[in-house]
């Protein structure tokens, strides 16, 4: 199934312009480095919690929710980046 995803994805592609595309794969390494950040974050609140008691601590909750909003602004920024690409390129989603 996922080739069958990852095939119709550069079938659309292939109909995008040099310039969306790179706009897309720029979008795409900016949602991984937030997903990255997050991921790091998340690592760090785990370790703020050194009792396996099913009790998160306030710190770690607190660095949850930061790397939330990592996640989250990386998100938003990528899409707005695809959102502009797709318009450049005539409105046509990529």
């Amino acid at each position: 199934m996922l080739a069958s995803i990852a095939a119709l994805g550069l079938s659309v592609a292939a109909c995008d312009s040099k310039s969306e595309n790179a706009t897309e794969a720029a979008a795409e390494a900016t949602r991984d480095a937030a997903d990255a950040t997050a991921d790091a974050m998340e690592n760090q609140a785990d370790a703020m919690d050194t009792k396996t008691d099913g009790v998160d601590t306030p710190a770690e909750n607190k660095m949850e929710e930061k790397a939330d909003a990592v996640r989250d602004a990386g998100e938003k920024k990528a899409d707005a980046m695809e959102d502009a690409a797709d318009k450049k390129d005539g409105g046509a989603p990529g």
